[in-house]
């Protein structure tokens, strides 16, 4: 089972970001997908947005209105997009598996969980 992040880079405050979770080896259908995040030199923060097995979203209220999670079951991706990107969105972006997870869950705890790909938002 694999997941892989991808789509970060140098962003400049305001603008928007696309960020892909590319999951193999487990059907979109049997799992709940979460993105976290850690900025650099803190704690990783726990899961802010999620879709669970039957396509739900799921967003923390820090989050809300400015990220959108969705999934491509064809194509077994959960893309994430970021609008009006702020400095403190700066870090490590994750996504993880579990049959079940709730916000803020810990993203190590996850049954699975892969590489971040890193966003980094300038002033």
């Amino acid at each position: 089972v694999q997941l892989q992040a991808s789509g970060g880079g140098l962003v400049q405050s305001g603008g928007t970001l696309k960020l892909s979770c590319t999951v193999s080896g487990i059907t979109l259908r049997d799992y709940y997908i979460g993105w976290s995040r850690q900025a650099p030199g803190q704690e990783r923060e726990g899961v802010f947005s999620f879709v669970d097995d039957v396509g739900s979203v799921f967003y923390a209220a820090s989050v809300a209105g400015r990220f959108a999670i969705s999934r491509d079951t064809t194509n077994n991706t959960v893309d994430l997009q970021i609008e009006t990107l702020k400095p403190e969105d700066t870090g490590v972006y994750r996504c993880s598996a579990a049959k079940y997870m709730k916000l803020n869950s810990d993203p190590y705890r996850m049954k699975y969980w892969g590489e971040g790909t890193l966003v980094t938002v300038s002033s």
